[in-house]
This record gives C-alpha cells, sequence and structure tokens, in this order.
C-alpha cells in the first residue's frame, strides 16, 4: 500500500487522517501533517450475531425512473380527460371522487398545468375509458406483417455487393 500523501510504501499499520475535509490513508512519518480520525472496530464474530437481534438487510440501488416508463404521455392528455368526463356528464368534483384525488389535482391536470404522475394517469384511465399513453408501437412503423424493412448492415451489403 502505497501513502496518499507522499507515495511512499508504507511500513507497518497506515494510519488514516483527515487535512482540510479530506480523509487519506497515510505513512507514520505523514500522520503529522493532519488529524487522526478514528476508524470503527471491527465486532468479532460473536459479536456480530446475537440472538433475536435483526440484521440489517442490505439496499438495492433503486430502479432508474426511465426503466418503469411505458412510453410517452400524449400531447392533448388534458383535453381527452376533459372530453372523456364531459361524456360521462361528471363534474370535476366527481372525478375526483371517482379516482379518489383531490378535485384541484384534476383541474389542474384538465387546464395542462400538470402532467399526471403514472398512479394518477392509471386511475384517470380506468374511470374515463381512456388512453393516455402514446405507446412507441403505432401506426408510425413502416414494417409489419409479411413485409421486409431494410436495415443499416442491409444497406452496407448491399453496396458491398455492386462494387
Amino acid at each position: 500500500m502505497q501513502c496518499e500523501l507522499c507515495g511512499a510504501s508504507i511500513q507497518g499499520p497506515s494510519k488514516t487522517i483527515q487535512i482540510e475535509g479530506a480523509e487519506l490513508c497515510v505513512c507514520a512519518r505523514c500522520a503529522k501533517h493532519g488529524t487522526e480520525v478514528q476508524q470503527p472496530r471491527r465486532k468479532s464474530a460473536a459479536q456480530q450475531t446475537k440472538p433475536g437481534v435483526a440484521v440489517p438487510q442490505v439496499r438495492r440501488k433503486p430502479r432508474d425512473v426511465f426503466d418503469l416508463m411505458e412510453g410517452e404521455i400524449v400531447d392533448d392528455y388534458a383535453d381527452k380527460i376533459r372530453i372523456a368526463r364531459e361524456e360521462r356528464e361528471w363534474s370535476t368534483l366527481d372525478l375526483a371522487h371517482a379516482i379518489k384525488e383531490r378535485e384541484i389535482l384534476v383541474k389542474k391536470i384538465e387546464k395542462g398545468d400538470l402532467i399526471p404522475e403514472d398512479d394518477v394517469r392509471k386511475k384517470l384511465e380506468k374511470a374515463l375509458g381512456i388512453r393516455l399513453i402514446d405507446s412507441g408501437d403505432d401506426s408510425t412503423s413502416t414494417g409489419g406483417p409479411g413485409r421486409v424493412t431494410m436495415t443499416v448492415g442491409d444497406v452496407i451489403s448491399f453496396k458491398k455487393s455492386r462494387k
């Protein structure tokens, strides 16, 4: 192991010091340049497993929010919600009761001031019988059953075969 201050090989136990807020693992000679930080003591095997004491679980890294997204919300979501609500002859209060949310939230969503979160969006879709997510598999795809689409690899191999 090398000293993080002078770069020399550390002989014997290393010391952890703090200099200007940074913790460094240094040799005994460089330890005088900072304040020594006490290392937490390791528990023995007998102390680690006491009966009746819960062992803390290792927390997993939370999933990225983009992994959970199904698609993008349609641009005219506010109009779709308002039209579907009016077709049912509901007031904004009726819709708010149906989805168990506050009326002010429904009004802001219908005005387009607020994009509904996923849980609210799903409640709205279920209560009004509409779809607010623009899925990528709409009619914009050029391929289809029985139709062959060209890839970049196809273009490259086609140009090579022409030479």
